[in-house]
């Protein structure tokens, strides 16, 4: 059977399909997203462990070849690579492409919180991450206000602005660049502690065990079951200092008679400039599936609803890549647009 014949002799069947498949497609084009790459869901899991002070020697001992034997068995693994640093080592897990990701990294986790018996006490608990390819950030902003200081602003990013913008529809993450972090510093003497006969370690060590909180189960009081736990931490560098040290011939002093504690900010490992001076900014990631253009629109509505509520401060965007893809966008529509008329007119003359 001859089908442009049957379609010229029966044009409502032929013209409703086209219309139709026409009507389908347009949908379909309005909920992509608009991205200058597609999105890459690689299985590949990274392992960061943290044990300030330790020599790379012994974190490559102690902390990478016993992650790399708990993730040798690991279904589905292509390769390991670890990257061993003073204090610090990352290792990277990569897996076949046939594994899925989100089981790749359940994996990893498993293994890790088998694992966490056999690694350093002191150390940091190892952070398990997926590899993402859409983690760059594609917005960036600068904060700043009269009469306020480094520490506040980031302190004001950190706590607000993150907040708010990760409500946004398509934000993955917000990152704070530049700034500073606080940090209750406590210098210890030396001439004391020698008179006292303790070490900073054990003076390390009770004030980590003093600073958490533990769940106490529950008790019934008055007829009624209420939750219990112990709340131990402090808010403030004179409540640090008014902690007790227990002695070994069984004295107790205040942590402030045998150190300095003040509220400071922790040591500076990076820095933001702007015209050449220091500032306080944050950048934006969209999560995975997201589209660059509807995120930094949401981003945006975002802002200027905070520069109405806070005018005091002010946010600056100082790098923008969505202006870039939105214009390789608009190109390619144009072109589309070109050849289907030009298809069109070939047709019919």
């Amino acid at each position: 059977m001859n089908v442009s014949a049957w379609a010229i002799k029966n044009p409502i069947p032929a013209v409703l399909a086209f219309v139709m498949l026409t009507f389908l497609g347009v949908m379909a084009f309005k909920d992509m997203k608009i991205q200058m790459f597609p999105d890459i869901d690689l299985p590949m899991v990274t392992v960061a462990a943290s044990l300030p002070g330790a020599s790379p020697d012994q974190m490559e001992t102690e902390v990478a070849r016993k992650i790399e034997n708990a993730l040798a068995s690991a279904q589905g693994l292509k390769h390991l690579y670890a990257q061993v640093k003073e204090g610090s080592v990352i290792v990277s897990a990569e897996f076949r492409l046939e594994r899925d990701s989100r089981l790749a990294l359940e994996d990893v986790r498993s293994a890790m919180a088998r694992l966490r018996g056999d690694l350093p006490r002191e150390m940091l608990d190892p952070v398990v991450n997926k590899v993402e390819i859409s983690g760059k950030p594609i917005l960036t902003y600068t904060l700043a206000a009269p009469n306020m200081s480094e520490e506040a602003l980031s302190w004001y990013v950190d706590n607000h602005i993150s907040k708010l913008l990760l409500g946004v529809k398509g934000v993955g993450a917000v990152n704070r660049v530049g700034g500073v972090t606080r940090q209750i510093r406590v210098e210890i003497d030396p001439l004391k502690l020698l008179a006292l006969n303790v070490s900073a370690a054990e003076i390390s060590t009770q004030v980590r065990q003093i600073q958490q909180e533990a769940p106490g189960g529950r008790a019934a009081l008055g007829g009624m079951e209420q939750a219990v736990r112990t709340v131990a931490t402090v808010k403030s560098a004179e409540q640090l200092g008014q902690m007790e040290i227990s002695l070994k011939d069984g004295r107790r002093v205040r942590l402030d008679q045998l150190a300095t504690v003040s509220d400071a900010v922790a040591e500076r490992r990076s820095a933001a400039l702007h015209d050449g001076l220091p500032v306080v900014g944050f950048e934006v990631v969209r999560s995975l599936g997201a589209g660059d253009v509807e995120v930094a629109r949401g981003v945006t509505q975002a802002l200027d609803k905070l520069k109405k509520e806070r005018p005091e401060y002010t946010v600056e965007r100082v790098f923008n890549s969505v202006d870039a893809v939105y214009e390789t966008f608009r190109g390619s529509m144009d072109l589309l647009l070109e050849g289907a008329l030009l298809a069109v007119i070939v047709v019919i003359f």
